[in-house]
């Protein structure tokens, strides 16, 4: 059969109305009856013409009446109107022939299959997703424009608002035809500038870091953020209104936001329209109490609000959970604290008053999970602070949801609260979507201190759906070779205790072809919370290496280090971290603290400390960082080896070739490394007035320290004691797909003759 293609609007033929065929089909039954008056007809059959696969008493059920009703023209008009809303005939007509009705149909034909054309950007699985006619159903053009449709917004939600879809029908035999999406596809039409209306405190630059939407930039081709999706637009309003709100301006709105196409259509132009108010600071904080047997002055210490602080939503939040669990400390349930806000517009202040009331007696019914398929029920209920039978209290639910979101391992999860069985009970029910949590990569890796080497890496965050951490690196240079396991459990017997185990073997050369070393470590680990911002690691460790082949050539005292060494040790770490829940939403903390005691082929005491501290200046487009860093080898029994000392590489002190700085032979020139260390770095990252989609920024920085004492006593080592040196430069920050890099260019201040420095390096660049 010859093929022929129609668009879609083939069901928009059009039909002659029941009424006016009524009307002129009905010649011998209304003889003699006036014009002006309704007619009744009775029939006594009815007869269904055209149809095939759609049975006749189907369509008789449709009449709304039967065979010998007396029936008006208008009701025959209505059954023809029934019949045609059923969607499954591309026309209908009603022919009344004496006392026979007379019901002729032409069938919409049945889909044979459903193909897409022009789509290389979307694969066709993901479009017949979206769709919902389906092949052997009757085909609907109303359906096909919807589906159309549906097309149309999938590829608009990847910024290609310019895509078409065309649908065409192609007939086959026996009423059957193939329904065919065209599509052109169409170019990306991007975010070409976001401007804002309004701001004084703060720069467009800064405001724009803000929000989820970017501009198109360079690396448009791997940025998917640069695309116009209003839903991102609606999520970056409140993530814009959460800025400001957190930095005191109580006031602030997002009035509108204008969003506009170019007159090529093939970019998008967006602008925030926004009134910041006036910038608010906390005045008075006290606490009340309606509840019998509190004691204001007991819930008033745990505050940490204090006057002058800016005022923040999330910092009385924070107050409010800290009395919340002094209530259940005490032992007062159903204690809800009420946050009573007085604004004072003379002075800028909100004076709040932390309200200890009674609230309502509800209890936790049961928690009901769904969505998790591979993630274990226990994961999800470990995040909740509360079980069945618990007092219900909102703000634990809310913290629980978050807490549930922060795991990584759903791509949404919703968490609401109903009545259950009775008004004092509560069921939580808990719907997650899950998510990829494990990948498996092969690359390589590349820096200035160790070169180009091949990495394979395998990493699941949710092992087995126990909420787990596994991870295998195997990494593979010229110079070295190393594999890492590691195994992570983060809620040991259901609590916030962490168990984990390390395990690694690497075999290298230290960078110098004076030695190679082979070297294994394994160590299990325990950690746990000990204040709200403060954590505290107990660990174990066995460590054994092997210094090999060494070269004729070598110092002496790295010949006298030769052979295998293994020592048990016992240590903690504490760290100590207000960057996230500290007072100042643009500075804080972080301190570090740890101590290794070993034993075996020797006796040690290993202790290292850190502590950074960094703030935004300038309406927030600079940002200051001090670090202060330093470690310290004690041996009572034995020595350090060389493989046990300090040597600062580019992380720790820029300008320097690796093993570059630090105690050395004077007769061989091998570097020696040392068992004190202590480096002061002092920089500031700033925008370079390039448009802030290129990831890139700059800065400038001070290193200065120095690494000393082998424990040795000779006088053919240099630099053995504290000599400090001094390194300054710039660095440029750029945010690329693969990761943040950071170049460095150094210039030395202060330096020893037999240092090696350089003038640049790459790394990857770590966050604060």
């Amino acid at each position: 059969m010859k093929k022929i293609a129609r668009a879609v609007n083939w069901g928009a033929t059009q039909v002659r109305m029941g009424a006016v065929v009524a009307l002129v089909g009905l010649g011998g039954v209304t003889l003699g009856a006036p014009a002006a008056h309704a007619q009744n007809f009775t029939f006594s059959n009815v007869v269904v013409e055209g149809n095939q696969r759609i049975e006749t008493a189907t369509i008789l059920t449709y009449l709304g009446f039967g065979r010998g009703e007396t029936v008006t023209a208008g009701q025959v008009n209505d059954a023809a109107q029934t019949i045609r809303q059923t969607g499954l005939f591309e026309n209908v007509n009603v022919v009344p022939r004496g006392g026979t009705l007379v019901i002729q149909v032409e069938e919409f034909p049945t889909v044979n299959r459903i193909t897409f054309e022009g789509n290389s950007r979307v694969r066709d699985a993901e479009l017949g997703a979206v769709i919902r006619s389906q092949p052997r159903r009757v085909y609907s053009p109303a359906q096909a424009e919807a589906d159309t449709a549906a097309i149309t917004q999938v590829y608009a939600d990847q910024g290609r608002v310019n895509a078409t879809v065309t649908p065409r029908i192609i007939e086959r035999s026996d009423n059957r035809v193939d329904l065919v999406f065209e599509v052109f596809e169409g170019g990306l039409t991007e975010v070409e500038r976001i401007s804002f209306v309004g701001n004084r405190s703060f720069g467009e630059r800064r405001l724009r870091r803000v929000l989820e939407t970017k501009q198109a930039g360079l690396l448009r081709a791997l940025i998917g953020r640069d695309t116009f999706i209003a839903d991102r637009v609606a999520f970056d309003q409140q993530v814009l209104t959460d800025f400001y709100q957190s930095r005191g301006y109580v006031d602030f709105q997002v009035q509108n936001v204008d969003v506009s196409l170019t007159r090529e259509r093939d970019a998008y132009l967006i602008t925030f329209n926004v009134q910041e108010g006036q910038k608010f600071e906390f005045g008075n904080v006290s606490v009340t109490s309606e509840v019998t047997g509190a004691d204001p002055q007991v819930f008033e210490d745990a505050l940490r609000l204090r006057t002058g602080v800016t005022y923040s939503p999330s910092l009385i939040d924070q107050d409010i959970a800290r009395l919340e669990r002094v209530a259940l400390q005490q032992g007062l349930n159903f204690v809800r604290v009420d946050p009573r806000v007085t604004r004072n517009d003379r002075t800028l202040t909100l004076d709040v008053e932390f309200a200890l009331v009674n609230g309502p007696r509800i209890f936790v019914e049961r928690i009901d999970i769904e969505g998790n398929n591979t993630t274990l029920d226990r994961v999800i209920r470990s995040r909740f602070d509360v079980v069945e039978g618990d007092p219900f209290n909102p703000r634990q639910i809310r913290e629980s949801a978050e807490r549930i979101r922060s795991l990584g391992f759903f791509g949404n999860a919703d968490v609401d609260a109903r009545e259950g069985s009775s008004p004092d009970q509560v069921v939580i029910d808990v719907d997650v979507t899950e998510a990829p949590t494990g990948s498996l990569s092969f690359g390589g890796n590349f820096s200035t201190d160790n070169g180009f080497s091949l990495l394979a890496r395998f990493n699941q965050r949710n092992f087995l759906g126990r909420g787990q951490a596994l991870s295998f690196d195997l990494q593979a240079g010229a110079e070295s070779r190393s594999l890492d396991f590691s195994f992570t459990e983060p809620r040991l017997l259901g609590r916030d205790l962490s168990f984990g185990l390390d395990l690694g073997y690497s075999t290298t050369d230290n960078q110098n072809a004076q030695f190679d070393t082979e070297s294994g470590q394994f160590r299990p680990r325990i950690g746990f919370p000990v204040s709200e911002n403060g954590r505290l690691t107990l660990f174990y460790s066995y460590d054994y290496t092997d210094i090999q082949d060494v070269a004729d050539t070598a110092s002496p005292f790295i010949q006298a280090d030769e052979g295998a060494v293994g020592t048990n040790a016992l240590g903690y770490s504490y760290s100590y971290d207000t960057r996230r829940t500290g007072l100042n939403p643009n500075a804080g903390v972080l301190f570090r603290f740890g101590q290794e005691f070993g034993t075996g082929d020797a006796t040690y005491i290993e202790t290292s400390a850190e502590i950074t501290a960094q703030t935004r200046v300038l309406n927030e487009e600079v940002v200051l960082r001090a670090t202060l860093e330093g470690g310290y080898l004690s041996y009572q029994d034995g020595n350090s080896r060389i493989t046990d000392r300090y040597f600062l590489g580019s992380r720790t002190f820029r300008g320097f070739e690796p093993s570059g700085i630090g105690p050395r032979d004077i007769n061989t020139g091998d570097a020696l490394g040392g068992n004190a260390f202590a480096v002061a770095r002092l920089e500031a990252e700033f925008p370079l007035g390039l448009p802030e989609e290129y990831g890139i920024s700059g800065g400038v920085f001070l290193d200065y320290g120095s690494v000393w004492e082998t424990g040795i006593d000779s006088m053919d080592i240099e630099y053995d004691d504290f000599t400090p040196r001094a390194i300054a430069g710039v660095s440029i920050f750029w945010d690329t797909p693969i990761g943040p890099l950071r170049f460095n260019f150094t210039e030395p201040l202060d330096v020893q003759p037999n240092d090696r420095t350089k003038n640049f390096d790459v790394t990857i660049s770590t966050s604060f």
